[in-house]
């Protein structure tokens, strides 16, 4: 290679990496930690950080973002009208957590309300039995948002029920993100639902071209289904059976969802309304006008929607609340545990105040990575009294936290920057001691397949691992 050339590349690589320093340094988008990460990146490795940050970082995609946004904004005077129609529901919600709630309320614009039956439902198994016999008797509509649809087993029987709600006049509607079911919409079991009357829509797109003006990694994470605008659930359950066969090896995925009655299933509804539209265009706001039937109950929910159409950081501030709020018992599920600093030291602090904390996560990850990335936080949270337990009977994929078995969460968000920062996610936060014993009964179950982390032969781990586990470290921010 000549003088010239040479030249004229570290010229180039020069440039390159200066000007998109400048453009992380100014954009609006991003803390302080997601941009030292991308700038220790495209430093190191130039071309291939320089790719990455165009491809996954670079603040595109904000006309779809706008439009997001727009939609929301079509719908105000209508949610309005919803939340005046409902009673004003009394609670015996302790002082302590309403702070939680009116901090939700804030974030979200949904009202925490009582007047609910909860159904917990844990393993597939549970929740399609339970998802076939409420299609199966539904009357109006049936309403199914999922990040990942498989046709497999699990997902050709809920195909087929939609197909025989379809069929005696049952309006269904089945919106599954572009990426996360890009196999799906292709198949047949698909074109067999879309003959039948099954509306299939494909929410935001995944194909090539849009990585132009659109960011591939944003997806809509979701999961939720409404039958009748009456009962709703809402958890980590794709439409795919635990076997999942595109990662059989780490198999069963362990999922928890719940199944819901009450004012909330409105705010499911909301949610679904407003993908809905963003992807099909098809104004589904009427159906908002129908006051949904108030339990008998003071089990009192509230459902965040997150994303980054509206208050991205609302489901990290929200997490970050009820862990504050702890004051006996923490237990914490997820698959993935890269949090932001704000989360990861909320919880490092429960367990430093007496707060008996607990981490369960898969002894086995689908993404090496983000395994690593993981692993690089478990010395400070041992170190600050965090009991992490590793479940080894297939991939806990349930996203799931109780406190003081009194307060408690179950959404499709992981403990990652993807789901708290990037993705649309959807999360039901509650109160009732009775529902939280079941879900810490369920964590309990969780923990018996489980064996400790322990902190003396953790400090004690090789070099090598020491050294990748800091290394992907490095890149939690990105992942």
């Amino acid at each position: 290679m000549s003088w010239l050339a040479t030249s004229l590349m570290i010229l180039t690589e020069f440039v390159l990496v200066i000007g998109l320093i400048a453009h992380v340094l100014v954009r609006k988008s991003g803390n302080s930690e997601t941009r030292l990460a991308w700038i220790l990146m495209i430093g190191i490795l130039p071309f291939i950080g320089a790719i990455f940050y165009l491809l996954l970082g670079a603040p595109r995609g904000t006309r779809q973002i706008r439009r997001h946004a727009r939609v929301r904004g079509c719908f105000p005077a209508m949610f309005e009208t919803r939340s005046e129609d409902l009673p004003n529901l009394e609670t015996n919600v302790p002082r302590h957590y309403r702070q939680v709630f009116s901090l939700i309320e804030s974030l979200s614009e949904t009202d925490a309300m009582g007047g609910h039956e909860l159904e917990l439902l844990g393993g597939d198994s549970a929740f399609f039995e339970r998802l076939i016999e409420d299609i199966d008797t539904a009357t109006d509509s049936c309403h199914l948002l999922t990040y990942i649809y498989l046709d497999d087993e699990d997902g050709r029987r809920v195909a087929e029920t939609l197909m025989r709600a379809s069929d005696r006049g049952v309006t269904c509607r089945v919106l599954v993100d572009g990426h996360g079911s890009k196999h799906f919409l292709r198949c047949e079991t698909c074109r067999r639902m879309k003959e039948r009357g099954v509306h299939v829509v494909e929410g935001l797109p995944s194909r090539l071209l849009t990585m132009l003006w659109a960011r591939m990694d944003v997806r809509n994470h979701r999961k939720i289904v409404v039958v009748d605008n009456a009962i709703g659930y809402i958890g980590s359950q794709n439409i795919a059976s635990e076997s999942f066969a595109p990662k059989a090896r780490y198999a069963p995925w362990v999922d928890c969802m719940v199944r819901m009655q009450g004012p909330a299933v409105h705010n499911l509804q909301e949610l679904f309304i407003e993908d809905w539209y963003l992807d099909s265009n098809e104004d589904l706001g009427k159906m908002l006008d129908e006051v949904p039937t108030i339990k008998q109950s003071e089990t009192t929910v509230q459902i965040i929607g997150s994303g980054p159409n509206f208050r991205n950081e609302a489901l990290s501030l929200a997490m970050q609340a009820a862990i504050n709020a702890a004051e006996q018992s923490l237990t914490l599920t997820t698959p993935y545990f890269v949090p932001d600093q704000a989360t990861s030291v909320a919880i490092c602090s429960a367990a430093m105040r007496g707060v008996k904390t607990t981490l369960i996560v898969p002894a086995r990850n689908d993404s090496k990575l983000v395994a690593l990335a993981s692993s690089a936080q478990y010395e400070a949270l041992l170190q600050a009294g965090v009991e992490i337990h590793l479940f080894e009977a297939g991939l806990l994929h349930a996203k799931t936290m109780v406190v003081d078995r009194q307060l408690f969460m179950v959404g499709s968000a992981n403990l990652d920057r993807r789901s708290l920062e990037l993705n649309f996610e959807a999360c039901l936060f509650g109160w009732d001691p009775n529902f939280a014993s079941r879900l810490h009964f369920l964590q309990s179950g969780y923990l018996d397949q489980s064996s400790p982390l322990d902190e003396s032969a953790w400090m004690q781990r090789s070099t090598m691992k020491r050294l990748a586990s800091n290394a992907a470290g490095l890149l939690a921010p990105l992942l």
